[in-house]
C-alpha cells in the first residue's frame, strides 16, 4: 500500500502540473485576446465620434507605451514573489480596462482603457511564458522544451488573432456591439482567475525580498551590433503585427470596400494563426535558416499586399492572401531573432537581453503604426500602405546583413569559440592516450 501511495504521488503531481500547463496557456490567451478585442471595434467608435484615423493609432498606441511601461517595472516581479502573485493582479487589471470600456465609451475612456490594458499585458507575458516553462518542467521532465514554447507562442499570438475574430463576430451579429464583447471577454477573465488559482505554484517567493529595480536590459558586449539589428528585427516584426490590429480595417473598408465587422476580424485571426503556424512548423533552432526564410516570406507578402489594393479592381482574396504571407514571415522572423538573442546573451543573463528584445518589439508594435495614421491623414490609403511597407522592406534590408553573418557560428560568444580548439586538442590527446593502452579484451 505504501508503494502503491508513493509511486502514484509523483504520478498524481505530473497530471496536476500537465493540466496547469493548459490552465495557465488559457489564462495567458484570455488577456492577450481581451487586449485585442477592440481591433474591429474601432470603425464603430470612429463612426460614433467621427475622430480621424489618426486617433485610432493613438488609442493602439496607448497600448504599446502601458506594455512597455509594465516589462520594465513589474514584467519580472514574478521571478522574487511567485507566478501567481503577478498573475492575479494581471487579470484584476484586465477585468477594470473592460470595465473602463464598459462604462466610459468616449474617446478619452478608450485611451485610458488601452492603456490599462496593455499594463496588464507587461505583467502577464514573461510571468505567463516562464509558468508554463516550470509546469511542463515537471510533467513532461523528459519532453522537450519546445513543446511548452509551442504552447506559449500559440497561446500569446493566437490570442491575438482569436480576440478580434471574436470581437468581429460578435459585433457583426449582436444588437450591442460595443457591449457584448467586454461582458464576453469579463466572462473569460472570471474562467481564468479560476484557472490560475487552481494550477500549482512553481515560484516560491525570495526571502529576503529583493530591493525593487526596474527591469534591466542586458546587452552582450560581444555581439552589441547583433543584438541591435535583432532589435530592429523584432520591431518591424511587429510592426506588420500592428498594422493588422490596427489599421486592417481602414484598407478593408477604404479601397477594398469591405465594412464587416467579422470580415476585419477575421483578417487579424488569419494573420496571426499564419504566425503560429509558421513557428511551429520550423524545427531547427539555428538562427540563420529561420531569419533568411522569414524574410524572404514576408517580403513576399507585403509585395503582395500592395498589389491588392493598387490593382485597377482591388482585389479581396489578394489582400487576405497577402496578409496570410506576411504573418507568416513575420512570425518566423520573429522566432528567428529570438533565436539569435538567446544564442548571444550568457545564460545568467538571458531573460534581461530578451526582455531588451521585447521592449524593441513593442516600440515596433506602436511607432511605425502610428507614424502610418499620420501618412494617411494627407495621403490616400494606398499610397501610405506602399510607404510603409517600402520602409519595412529596407529596414529589413539594413539589418539582414547584420543577422545572416557567419550563421550559427556569429551567435556563438567569442570566448566559447576561443576554447573550440583547445577542447578539440584535448579530445585528440586523450583518444591518443587510450588507443596506445593495452587491450584488455581477447583474442577471438
Amino acid at each position: 500500500m505504501t508503494v502503491t501511495s508513493a509511486s502514484s504521488s509523483p504520478a498524481r503531481a505530473a497530471l496536476r502540473h500537465s493540466v496547469g500547463v493548459w490552465a495557465i496557456a488559457f489564462a495567458f490567451l484570455a488577456v492577450i485576446s481581451f487586449n485585442a478585442m477592440p481591433a474591429p471595434l474601432y470603425g464603430l467608435y470612429q463612426q460614433r465620434d467621427g475622430f480621424s484615423s489618426f486617433m485610432l493609432t493613438v488609442i493602439f498606441a496607448a497600448y504599446a507605451v502601458g506594455v512597455v511601461i509594465s516589462l520594465l517595472c513589474v514584467g519580472h516581479l514574478s521571478d522574487w514573489h511567485g507566478r501567481r502573485r503577478l498573475f492575479i493582479p494581471a487579470l484584476i487589471t484586465c477585468m477594470i480596462s473592460a470595465g473602463v470600456f464598459l462604462a466610459w465609451r468616449a474617446l478619452p475612456g478608450l485611451i485610458v482603457g488601452r492603456f490599462v490594458g496593455g499594463l496588464a499585458v507587461g505583467m502577464v507575458t514573461a510571468t505567463a511564458t516562464a509558468w508554463i516553462a516550470e509546469l511542463h518542467r515537471v510533467a513532461r521532465p523528459d519532453a522537450s522544451v519546445r513543446r511548452a514554447q509551442v504552447i506559449s507562442t500559440t497561446a500569446n499570438l493566437g490570442g491575438i488573432g482569436a480576440g478580434p475574430l471574436i470581437a468581429g463576430s460578435l459585433a457583426e451579429w449582436v444588437r450591442s456591439p460595443l457591449t457584448v464583447p467586454f461582458i464576453v471577454a469579463l466572462g473569460m477573465m472570471g474562467c481564468a482567475l479560476a484557472c490560475v488559482l487552481a494550477s500549482p505554484e512553481t515560484r516560491e517567493p525570495v526571502v529576503p525580498r529583493p530591493r525593487w529595480r526596474p527591469q534591466r536590459v542586458a546587452v552582450p558586449a560581444h555581439a552589441v551590433a547583433r543584438y541591435i539589428a535583432a532589435g530592429i528585427g523584432a520591431g518591424i516584426s511587429f510592426a506588420v503585427f500592428g498594422l493588422f490590429t490596427s489599421l486592417a480595417p481602414t484598407f478593408l473598408g477604404g479601397p477594398l470596400h469591405h465594412h464587416s465587422l467579422a470580415l476585419a476580424g477575421a483578417t487579424a485571426f488569419a494573420v496571426f494563426a499564419a504566425a503560429v503556424v509558421s513557428q511551429t512548423l520550423i524545427r531547427t533552432q539555428m538562427p540563420r535558416p529561420i531569419i533568411a526564410t522569414g524574410i524572404a516570406i514576408m517580403v513576399t507578402g507585403l509585395a503582395v499586399l500592395v498589389v491588392s489594393v493598387w490593382l485597377s479592381a482591388p482585389s479581396l482574396s489578394l489582400f487576405l492572401v497577402g496578409g496570410v504571407i506576411t504573418g507568416a514571415g513575420a512570425g518566423a522572423l520573429f522566432k528567428g531573432v529570438v533565436a539569435v538573442v538567446a544564442l548571444d546573451a550568457p545564460a545568467d543573463r538571458r531573460a534581461e537581453a530578451l526582455a531588451g528584445m521585447f521592449l524593441a518589439g513593442y516600440i515596433g508594435l506602436s511607432l511605425p503604426v502610428v507614424a502610418l495614421g499620420v501618412v494617411t491623414q494627407y495621403l490616400s490609403p494606398r499610397l501610405s500602405l506602399l510607404i510603409f511597407t517600402a520602409a519595412l522592406t529596407a529596414g529589413v534590408g539594413i539589418v539582414t546583413p547584420r543577422l545572416l553573418i557567419g550563421g550559427s557560428e556569429a551567435t556563438e560568444p567569442a570566448a566559447r569559440r576561443r576554447q573550440r580548439p583547445v577542447a578539440r586538442a584535448a579530445r585528440l590527446r586523450s583518444h591518443a592516450s587510450r588507443s596506445t593502452q593495452p587491450s584488455n579484451r581477447s583474442p577471438r
